[in-house]
């Protein structure tokens, strides 16, 4: 059912269009992910959903008693408030504030705010934005808008909001560059490109096909036309007679075609691989150590980087992960070890704070405070020529910092860093406030970069996507990991599997021996022989006890009659799913433009990717299974 609906919605600030006579509505079961480059106006459609902002023209229509429950940019509060009056404030009457004070706590400890009563204000900008989330969350509401409701949160934090908005009824509407949270998350897309909103059925991975085939289609037409174009021009040119009312309105008809803006293919952002060359020495960190407020926040770490390393860092907040990129960067020094750099590394250090941005600046005389011109592998280019590679047209390019969109800002730092052709590269959340498109290229552009690559990043995709080793924040202590996000993840889950194996096993035998019933010959240290479990995890065949004469024949590790089939048979199906998600990935392009037909074939790729899900985790788990009756039979 429709509870909101936008028409002819116009919005501009100064001599910029933000919003074109769109239109816009909303269903009290949709989840809708809001996307497009920075500063061509996602925020302002959010706020003027909220109510925080007005439109200059149209009409908006909302349904009764639907409230809205509203989580900005930039989150606003009193200087003296607490984390928990922050988050309940005047929500709810005093006779049910107990119950949501509980759930109050329990969601700003499952997003690491644990200090209930310390100030507001003294929290930093990542902290503010959870405890507002926190409050937005627990605001009764119909429909939900979220603004960047990702940043600052950690993987364990963005996976628990994953699942809450997932089981959440009522309508969302949100703001995000994370592409895994946009795939689990919403069934909608909606892009604002150049003041106009194109939307999309399905998740992000569909958004990709669709608008590809979208642009495509566009782009097809525009051709046809300019060729039809041509051919009326010619016939005008050989003299057309223009007394009959068919020839004038023939006329009328090419008039109209010319008077079509054009289309042409989209910009994007263009990053040349810029780099100084390297020496053999690089970055060499042995034996570092760090405390914070009595804290120990890391110890002994020790690492030579390689050329080409491609280095993620990940941890939950305020472990000390930004700590250790700038020991590394050399702007701390450490409480323990050293940081030895090589005389040609030149370290470029993307930090989250955009700090040497000066808002009084022109963008474009930030720009030449590097150099007027820039060498680059087609040769020296300009710097008002680079800011137009990054998307900054020329109002923009002279526009002051301040003016600037808080993406665009960091777009602009970015381009500021790589044109200094670094070598090793520090990037801290290089994804926050960042648009896809420009996450996108930047990836692109790590790929082809000539040098070393350490992040830190709570964004999955950007971690998948560029890193190939992981060092990990557990406990106090770092741990390395190879290859990248997914494959930790992996990891993980084999460990803990195994860990919960072990324990299963030593509660079997604790209870096996409660009960009187040996199961194995124990020696005068108290170790288990061979018979029962080796340390490798074989289990034997039987176990014996000489005192009672007793064996104990315990059950074979082997697959059961239809597991074996079904091992037999699962990487056909698995190849048979991917075969029929590609068709469906086809059959959706070629109906872009059917908006029920796409409905369809949305359900039938859901439904599709979902069985191979769980086709992939039960190949996983026989795999493992097999792997370990080899075992047991070597």
């Amino acid at each position: 059912m429709n509870i909101l609906t936008m028409e002819h919605i116009t919005r501009a600030y100064t001599n910029r269009v933000v919003l074109d006579d769109v239109n816009f509505s909303i269903n009290d079961h949709d989840k809708i992910g809001v996307i497009g480059v920075n500063g061509m106006g996602k925020s302002t459609l959010l706020k003027i959903i909220a109510g925080v902002e007005t439109c200059d023209a149209g009409k908006i229509s909302l349904r009764h008693h639907t409230r809205i429950a509203y989580l900005p940019q930039t989150p606003v509060f009193g200087e003296e408030e607490t984390v928990l009056e922050a988050v309940l404030g005047e929500l709810l009457p005093e006779q049910d504030r107990w119950s949501a004070e509980a759930e109050a706590r329990a969601m700003l400890n499952s997003l690491g705010i644990t200090g209930h009563e310390d100030r507001v204000a003294r929290l930093s900008g990542g902290q503010k934005k959870r405890v507002a989330l926190v409050r937005t969350l627990l605001t009764p509401s119909e429909i939900l808008v979220l603004d960047e409701p990702t940043n600052h949160l950690d993987n364990a934090m963005a996976e628990y909001l994953e699942g809450y908005l997932t089981a959440r009824k009522g309508a969302l509407v949100l703001v995000t560059h994370d592409r895994y949270f946009l795939d689990r998350v919403v069934n909608r897309i909606v892009e604002v490109d150049q003041g106009k909103l194109y939307t999309y059925p399905g998740s992000y991975a569909d958004y990709v096909r669709l608008r590809e085939a979208r642009l495509d289609s566009a782009l097809a037409t525009e051709r046809k036309r300019k060729s039809l174009l041509r051919t009326e021009l010619q016939w005008l040119m050989r003299g057309a007679r223009a007394r009959s009312t068919k020839q004038k309105a023939h006329i009328d008809r090419i008039r109209a075609m010319q008077a079509i803006e054009d289309i042409s293919a989209e910009s994007t952002v263009e990053m040349t691989s810029l780099a100084s060359r390297m020496g053999r020495k690089t970055v060499e960190a042995d034996g570092l150590g760090m405390s914070r407020g009595g804290r120990q926040l890391f110890s002994g770490f020790s690492y030579h980087f390689l050329k080409n390393d491609r280095i993620g860092i990940i941890g939950p907040n305020g472990c000390g992960k930004t700590t250790l990129l700038k020991i590394l960067a050399g702007r701390l020094t450490p409480d323990a070890g050293t940081v030895e750099v090589g005389q040609t590394v030149k370290i470029g250090f993307f930090s989250q704070e955009n700090e040497e941005l000066d808002g009084s600046l022109r963008a474009i005389d930030y720009i030449r405070e590097v150099g007027e011109y820039i060498r680059t592998p087609e040769g020296l280019v300009s710097a008002s020529s680079l800011m137009e590679r990054f998307l900054f047209d020329g109002t923009m390019s002279w526009s002051r910092i301040d003016n600037l969109s808080g993406g665009e800002r960091r777009r602009l730092y970015l381009m500021r860093i790589l044109m200094g052709a670094p070598n090793v590269l520090i990037l801290d959340e290089p994804t926050n406030d960042l648009d896809i498109r420009t996450l996108t290229v930047l990836e692109d552009y790590l790929d082809a970069f000539e040098g070393i690559v350490i992040t830190v990043s709570h964004d999955r995709y950007f971690l998948d996507r560029t890193v190939r080793r992981l060092f990990a924040f557990e406990d106090g202590t770092i741990r390395r990991y190879e290859g990248n996000y997914s494959d930790y993840l992996i990891r993980q889950a084999v460990e803990e599997a195994e860990a919960a194996e072990k324990a299963a096993a030593g509660a079997a035998r604790g209870r096996s021996g409660n009960r009187g019933v040996p199961t194995a010959r124990r020696g005068a240290a108290g170790d288990t022989d061979g018979s029962s479990i080796s340390d490798g995890g074989k289990p034997a065949a039987v176990s014996s006890d000489s005192r009672a004469g007793w064996k104990v024949r315990e059950k074979k590790l082997r697959f059961t009659f239809s597991e074996a089939r079904e091992f037999e048979t699962i990487e056909e199906d698995i190849a048979s799913l991917e075969a029929e998600i590609g068709r469906l990935h086809d059959t959706m392009a070629a109906h872009a433009t059917d908006a029920a037909r796409l409905t369809a074939l949305t359900a039938e790729l859901e439904a599709a990717e979902q069985a191979l899900s769980g086709k992939m985790e039960r190949w996983v788990y026989l795999t493992e299974l097999n792997d370990r009756i080899r075992e047991a039979g070597s």
